[in-house]
Formats: structure tokens, sequence, C-alpha cells
């Protein structure tokens, strides 16, 4: 989608799309789990549990703050991550709206 089309959709439709393209990366995906199983900040163990260099974690980390999913907080060293609750809400709201516009029929193709 490019930047001078984006104006075009709604900004609901926008930050949906926004939000996705972060979660479409399977390292991602493995992040906000480890993220969620801990119920709490998760501070530069991520590339032990992971198995991938640090650097590619702060990659992604850093794709799923710009997209709004997570935040961060300076202790001492390091960054610690965390789900970011308004937007995860916002999310499962606005993709249960999305899913739910489907009605399926049986047969249609």
């Amino acid at each position: 989608m490019g930047l001078t089309k984006t104006e075009i959709f709604t900004d609901e439709q926008n930050r949906l799309a926004n939000m996705l393209k972060a979660l479409a990366h399977p390292a991602r995906i493995a992040i906000l789990q480890q993220i969620m199983t801990a119920n709490a900040c998760i501070c530069g163990d991520l590339s032990d549990e992971l198995g991938l260099a640090q650097a590619t974690i702060s990659q992604h980390l850093k794709e799923l703050k710009t997209a709004g999913l997570i935040q961060g907080s300076i202790e001492g060293t390091s960054v610690c991550y965390c789900i970011e609750p308004k937007a995860w809400a916002l999310l499962k709201s606005q993709l249960n709206g999305f899913l739910s516009q489907a009605d399926m029929k049986p047969n249609c193709c």
C-alpha cells in the first residue's frame, strides 16, 4: 500500500492494516507470545528464549512498538516491554468486527 494511497481508506482500515502488518511475521508472534506468557514486562531475555540474535529481536520489537502493540520503559541499562492494553483491546475489537462482516454461504463458489 503506497503512502499516497492511504488517504482513500478510513482511519480504522489504516490502523487495522498497520497492526496486522506488524503481526505478519512469525518472530513477532513468538515475541508477543513470550510477553503474554510472562504477563509482565520482558527485559532483554528474549534472544535466549527465541534463539534469535539480539539485533533481530530489537528490530522486531521496534516494529511492534511502532504499531503501538507494545510499550517499553527504560529500567537501568535495558528497555522492558509489555503489551499495550488499549491498543490490544482496539485490535481485538477491530479484528472481531472485520471478521464478523463475512456471512459465510456454504456454496459461494
